[in-house]
C-alpha cells in the first residue's frame, strides 16, 4: 500500500490553482476514490492544447462531453467535430441513475442534472447553422491547394483570380469560377483580353483545373461555397452565463475528404487572421475539439505536419485550444504531441506486439510516478477512468493521476430528429445563415455580357457559332473524366491546415 496521505498532499498541492479552473474528477490510489484530490486544471492553461486518447468504448466521448461542460459553465464557447454523431445530447438535461449516483456518491460532488447552450452547424445541408464561404474569401493560394492544383495550375489560378478582380467580376461561388475559366477559353472576346493582358492559358492545365472543380462539386462542395458567409466571431457566444457549445456534425467526413478538408482550411485560417493577439488573458477565447483526429494525420506528409506543428504553436496566442480526440497517442505526431499540455489517457488494450509497443510509447510520455505502474495500470483503467497529466499556472507538467472522473450532466445520448428541429427552428444564428443570396456575381455579368454578344452578331455568323464544336469547357464538364476524381482520405482530409499562413484574411 502507497503513503495515502502524501499522495494526499502531493496531489493537493500540485493540482491546485489560484485562478479560475475546470475539474475533472478525483485521484485514485490502489483502486480508491481519494475524495479529497480534486484534479483541477487552471483556465490560463487550456490554449496550450490537448490529447484524449483511448481505445474504443472507454469513455472519450463522455469525457469530451464533461470537458466541453466545464467549459460552458465558465463561459468559454467550444467548436465540437462530431464525426461520429453522438455528441448532440449535451443540448438537454441528463437523468439521474443508480451508476451516476454512486459516482458522484465517490466523488462527494453533487450532480447537477443541466442542459447547455448548443448551435447545431452543418457543411453538408443537414438541419443547422449553414457554413458558407465565398471563392473570393478563399483566394488562389487557398483554393489550389483544396483543389490539389501543382504549381503551374496554381499560377493559372493566380492570374484568373487577378483578371476578375481588374474586371470588377465577383467570384461568389464554384459557378462563377467556372463561367470565367469557360470566358476566357471559348469566347474570342475573353481568350484575347486575357492573352494580351496577363498571358495565355494552357489548355491541358485549364482541363486540369476543372477536372478538380468538378469532383469539389460531387462532394457537395456547391453549397459550401456562397453567402452569407460564416463570421467566425460567431463562434464565441454566450448564453445565460454559459459559453456556447457548437456542434459541427461532420458524419460523412469519410465519403467526402475533399469537403471536410475544404471547411478546415477555411475555418483554421478565418480564425487565426480574424482573431486578435491575446497574450495572456486568464483563459482561452475558444476551443476546438477534433474527433477521430487520425484522420487528418494518417499518412501526412512531411511538409504537412510541419505546418500543423506550426499552427498548433502559434494559434494559442489568439486565444484558441486545441485538442485532439484519438484512440492512441501514437497517432499524433510527435512534433505535435510536445505541443499538447493536457493529456487524459483512457484504458490502451495490449493484444498485440503492436498494441504493446503503443503502449510502451504512451507511458514514456507521462512523468515518472511513485504510485503506479503505469504500463500495467493503462491496460486495467476502467469506463470513466483515465491518466491525467497537464500543465500548472507555472506551466510546470503536474504529476501523472489515475483519475475518477466526473459523469456529463447532460444527456449522454443524441437529440431526437423532433429535437434538432426544434433546436434549430429557434436558433438566430440558424435563421442568419438559412436562406443563401444570389448576387449579380461572375456568372451573371458574363452570361449577359457573352447574351448581348451574341444578339449583336449577324444571323450568318451565329449560325456558324452554332455548328461550332463545343469549347474544351463543355467538353470537359461532359467528359468521364471531368465526373470522376481519384482521391484518398489520408492525402485530402489532412489539408486543413496548409496555406494557412500569409493568406490574408476574409475581404468583408
Amino acid at each position: 500500500m502507497h503513503n495515502k496521505i502524501k499522495f494526499i498532499e502531493e496531489l493537493s498541492a500540485r493540482y491546485s490553482t489560484k485562478g479560475s479552473f475546470i475539474t475533472l474528477g478525483k485521484g485514485m490510489l490502489d483502486g480508491e476514490v481519494i475524495a479529497e484530490t480534486d484534479i483541477r486544471i487552471p483556465l490560463k492553461t487550456l490554449n496550450r492544447h490537448g490529447l484524449i486518447a483511448g481505445a474504443t468504448g472507454t469513455g472519450k466521448t463522455k469525457t469530451l462531453q464533461v470537458f466541453a461542460e466545464q467549459l460552458s459553465h465558465q463561459g468559454i464557447p467550444s467548436l465540437v467535430l462530431d464525426i461520429k454523431g453522438d455528441f448532440s445530447g449535451i443540448a438537454e438535461a441528463g437523468a439521474e441513475s443508480s451508476m451516476i449516483s454512486d459516482r458522484y456518491a465517490k466523488t462527494k460532488l453533487p450532480y447537477q442534472p443541466q442542459s447547455f447552450p448548443v448551435e447545431l452547424m452543418s457543411i453538408s445541408g443537414e438541419k443547422g447553422v449553414k457554413l458558407r464561404a465565398t471563392v473570393t474569401e478563399f483566394g488562389p493560394l487557398l483554393l489550389s491547394k483544396i483543389l490539389d492544383l501543382n504549381d503551374t495550375q496554381t499560377s493559372i489560378m493566380s492570374i484568373v483570380f487577378k483578371y476578375c478582380d481588374d474586371k470588377g467580376l465577383p467570384l461568389i461561388d464554384l459557378d462563377d469560377l467556372k463561367k470565367v475559366l469557360q470566358y476566357v477559353t471559348d469566347n474570342s472576346q475573353g481568350k484575347a483580353d486575357l492573352a494580351n493582358n496577363y498571358g495565355s492559358i494552357a489548355p491541358a492545365s485549364l482541363g486540369a483545373i476543372l477536372r478538380s472543380i468538378v469532383a469539389l462539386e460531387q462532394q457537395g462542395a456547391a453549397q459550401l461555397f456562397g453567402e452569407p458567409s460564416f463570421d467566425v466571431m460567431d463562434l464565441l457566444h454566450m448564453r445565460d452565463g454559459k459559453g456556447v457549445v457548437n456542434i459541427l456534425r461532420v458524419a460523412n467526413i469519410q465519403s467526402q475528404p475533399q469537403l471536410f478538408s475544404t471547411f478546415m482550411l477555411s475555418l483554421f485560417a478565418e480564425i487565426y487572421m480574424t482573431f486578435p493577439e491575446e497574450g495572456d488573458s486568464g483563459k482561452p477565447k475558444l476551443v476546438l475539439f477534433i474527433d477521430e483526429a487520425h484522420l487528418i494525420f494518417k499518412e501526412a506528409s512531411k511538409t504537412l505536419l510541419s505546418q500543423i506543428e506550426t499552427m498548433v504553436k502559434l494559434i494559442r496566442s489568439k486565444g484558441v485550444g486545441i485538442y485532439f480526440i484519438t484512440q492512441i497517442p501514437g497517432d499524433v505526431p510527435e512534433n505535435v504531441l510536445s505541443q499538447l499540455g493536457l493529456k487524459i489517457q483512457h484504458a490502451l488494450r495490449g493484444f498485440t506486439a503492436k498494441d504493446r509497443k503503443e503502449i510502451t510509447k504512451a507511458v514514456e510520455n507521462y512523468p515518472v510516478t511513485e504510485y503506479y505502474n503505469a504500463s500495467e495500470l493503462i491496460q486495467n483503467l476502467g469506463i470513466g477512468e483515465a491518466f491525467i497529466t497537464a500543465l500548472d499556472e507555472k506551466g510546470i507538467p503536474t504529476p501523472l493521476v489515475h483519475t475518477f472522473l466526473i459523469s456529463p450532466e447532460s444527456r449522454m445520448d443524441v437529440l431526437s430528429d423532433a429535437e434538432v428541429a426544434e433546436l434549430t427552428n429557434k436558433s438566430a444564428l440558424v435563421a442568419k445563415y438559412e436562406q443563401s443570396l444570389n448576387k449579380d456575381s461572375a456568372y451573371e455579368m458574363l452570361t449577359n455580357r457573352m447574351e448581348q454578344a451574341v444578339q449583336k452578331a449577324e444571323p450568318t455568323l451565329r449560325k456558324k457559332e452554332v455548328k461550332e464544336e463545343p469549347g474544351m469547357f463543355e467538353s470537359v464538364m461532359k467528359s468521364r473524366a471531368g465526373r470522376t476524381f481519384a482521391n484518398t482520405l489520408a492525402r485530402e482530409g489532412a489539408k486543413f491546415v496548409l496555406g494557412m499562413f500569409g493568406l490574408g484574411g476574409r475581404k468583408r
